[in-house]
């Protein structure tokens, strides 16, 4: 287990001096907004918000997730748990278009290196913008002088030029949460340099490792005849911008109290009951072609098929809740997935025992570490992700002194900083394969060892040194002094 350079040494090429930052308002602003109510289901993005909303404070901008055929004027205000959120309606086309097309059928394969399932018409592009423009519209009456906007996602990435055309001179950042890809896969998008100009908008850009900073500085230079320096500022399209790597954590604190409810001990006790003294191997992922799943299944069915001694002493555990049904690449992928496990356990299955429990449906987060503890092998395989926080709440979610075993595609950003993790190539079924095995037989000193390690790197990087970090970074910077 070589070391690494630390991976946040490029988010400190941006840092701004000691003192420097804004105690102003934060405003985050992201496609949807989650709710803070306890108990309630989130994905990664959403667990990071809320925590650092309710670290600091401040306003949660985004679509109400409702599409309504004449959208109200003016965004719905309320607040929950003390963080603040104004929300706003989408019509029926803009969804189409801006959503599901640019968003999600043309943007989302493309950063996760899947050019093949791209789909691009320009009704989409012009629908994106529309959308982005959208945001700016009903967001800028809603800003304060002293504010800062920190915006997220690939979703949002003409936002900040959207603000700056209607005269807004804030701090603004925004953070890619999925990966960014190399230029000969970037220029695959037909409109791919106005979407790269767009984001000289912001004041900072933050990615999620060095790999994406390299990705996206190489466009700068390579494509779009810019520079970049060594402290993080890029120059191209006549403006400046900083970037900086800035790898997204978990709030250790709140996975150990999830970890000790009720809920989460119930969970546990029920799972550790229904495995009558057989091991679990657990995923957790969205049903997304990025992840890996069918791959997944296919490396269990080789364990099973190599290692008789195998059969009825494990399970592998899938919980995949759907998204994007109505994109046709979603609907092939669970059709496979559905097939695969319906094969599989009639292959191998015996009296006493199925071997793969796959369950379409979400968990609350309590619910879901219970689930995690009872597992003796987290399985992790995308094969590309911006960070994957499922592995690093897999980690924090363990026993101490009996700690399970986290199986790591290395194609995740957690790999750059989970490395005492068995780190696999997810496209090798074999290599899957002998990780499992591993992990089953691993000693419990060794386990302990490689747990503890990254426990540490956990608690040196959790979700306030994120936040604080890139907020730091941000600092108070004005545009008139942005290409300076």
């Amino acid at each position: 287990m070589s070391a690494r350079p630390d991976p946040v040494v490029a988010a400190r090429l941006v840092e701004p001096t000691p003192g420097k930052r804004s105690a102003g308002r934060i405003v985050v602003v992201s496609n949807r907004v989650a709710i803070a109510r306890k108990g309630a289901v989130a994905g990664g993005l959403a667990v990071a918000l809320l925590a650092a909303l309710r670290a600091r404070g401040g306003l949660w901008f985004g679509w109400s997730g409702m599409i309504k055929e004449y959208p109200g004027r003016r965004p719905r205000r309320f607040s929950s748990e003390g963080i603040d959120y104004a929300t706003i309606d989408l019509s029926p086309l803009d969804y189409e278009v801006y959503y599901a097309g640019f968003a999600n059928r043309t943007l989302w394969p493309l950063l996760h290196y899947r050019p093949d399932v791209v789909a691009f018409e320009q009704k989409f592009f012009d629908g994106y913008r529309r959308v982005n423009a959208l945001f700016a519209r009903r967001l800028q009456p809603l800003l304060r002088p002293d504010d800062i906007v920190w915006v997220h996602d690939y979703h949002l990435m003409g936002l900040g030029a959207e603000l700056r055309q209607l005269g807004c001179n804030h701090p603004i950042g925004f953070f890619l949460h999925t990966p960014f890809p190399a230029v000969e896969t970037f220029l695959a998008l037909p409109r791919h340099r106005e979407v790269v100009q767009s984001l000289f908008a912001y004041d900072l850009l933050g990615v999620q490792t060095e790999n994406d900073q390299r990705a996206l500085t190489d466009y700068v230079v390579h494509e779009a005849g810019g520079s970049a320096a060594s402290d993080g500022k890029l120059r191209a399209f006549g403006e400046t911008t900083r970037i900086g790597a800035f790898p997204i954590s978990i709030d250790l604190q709140e996975v150990a109290e999830l970890t000790a409810s009720p809920p989460a001990r119930r969970e546990y006790t029920r799972t550790k009951n229904s495995l009558g003294g057989r091991a679990m191997i657990i995923g957790v992922d969205r049903l997304d072609y990025t992840k890996g799943l069918l791959e997944r299944f296919l490396a269990f069915e080789h364990l099973l098929e190599t290692h008789p001694e195998c059969r009825n002493r494990v399970h592998l555990a899938q919980i995949a809740p759907p998204s994007r049904g109505d994109i046709p690449a979603y609907a092939d992928m669970r059709a496979a997935l559905d097939e695969a496990a319906g094969h599989i356990n009639g292959r191998f299955s015996d009296v006493d025992w199925v071997p793969i429990r796959y369950m379409n449906k979400a968990y609350s987060r309590s619910s879901l570490m219970g689930i995690l503890r009872a597992s003796q092998i987290g399985l992790v395989t995308p094969f590309r992700d911006g960070m994957n926080l499922v592995a690093k709440e897999y980690v924090a979610a363990q026993d101490e002194d009996d700690p399970g075993v986290l199986i790591l595609s290395r194609f995740a950003g957690a790999a750059r900083e989970l490395e005492s993790a068995l780190i696999i190539n997810p496209y090798d079924i074999a290599e899957v394969t002998s990780a499992l095995h591993r992990g089953l037989g691993m000693s419990l000193e060794e386990r302990r060892e490689r747990h503890g390690a990254m426990i540490e790197v956990l608690r040196r990087n959790d979700l306030k040194v994120w936040c604080e970090r890139f907020l730091d970074a941000l600092g108070t910077p004005r545009r008139q002094s942005r290409s300076a």
